[in-house]
């Protein structure tokens, strides 16, 4: 809450020192006078917050805003610390950060990693996020710009999913395309060939830092 010196456009009032005093009591006294515009200023900032209805981002992309973005948020930060304990191998999730899935072993992206960038919306999770490959990624069902072409995350969507369930199913599809709706026809015509589709994808991997 701001002060009634700020409220009415005066400065704030200073500490008076006593009469003879030091350089180390005009020195505590400074830095009381900091202490409380810093207060001041966070509690300014809080209650901007508060008012606006931002909160802090649990996901890349533009974040939700108002009551229904504040559940969102808190939602995603539930779901990611449940990824985060849950072990599972080859998937990895950090708040504020982009997801990271890793190829399996015995698959064509064995022993490669790639980022993918999540956007939602305060609809979450009944409409699902916006979902794309952050690393270039050859794959039949990727197209050059990092969409991803696959059921659960655009017509086959449920509320009953969460981010885990994206990554793992992104991270199956790596090995398991469907052919018969390619985004890349190169990537899915050099399928049959695992050999020479592991060296185009050796060729154009290009991990992100």
């Amino acid at each position: 809450m701001a002060t009634l010196s700020k409220e009415i456009g005066l400065d704030a009032p200073k500490a008076i020192l006593p009469s003879g005093a030091g350089t180390s009591s005009r020195a505590e006294a400074s830095q009381l006078e900091k202490e409380n515009f810093d207060t001041e200023a966070t509690t300014r900032g809080e209650n901007q917050e508060s008012q606006t209805g931002d909160v802090p981002a649990a996901a890349s992309g533009p974040k939700p805003t108002g009551a229904e973005g504040q559940s969102v948020m808190r939602r995603l930060q539930s779901e990611l610390m449940a990824l985060m304990m849950g072990g599972d191998p080859g998937v990895s999730a950090f708040p504020g950060a982009d997801r990271t899935i890793a190829g399996s072993a015995g698959i064509a992206y064995a022993g490669t990693s790639y980022r993918l960038a999540l956007a939602f919306t305060a609809e979450y999770p009944y409409k699902p996020p916006t979902v794309r490959f952050g690393t270039p990624c050859f794959h039949p069902n990727v197209d050059a710009r990092g969409s991803i072409c696959l059921d659960v995350i655009q017509d086959k969507w449920s509320s009953a999913y969460d981010v885990r369930t994206i990554l793992l199913s992104i991270q199956s599809l790596l090995g398991e395309p469907n052919n018969d709706s390619p985004l890349n026809t190169q990537a899915a015509a050099l399928w049959a060939n695992q050999e020479e589709f592991r060296k185009m994808v050796e060729k154009l991997y290009k991990p992100t830092v």
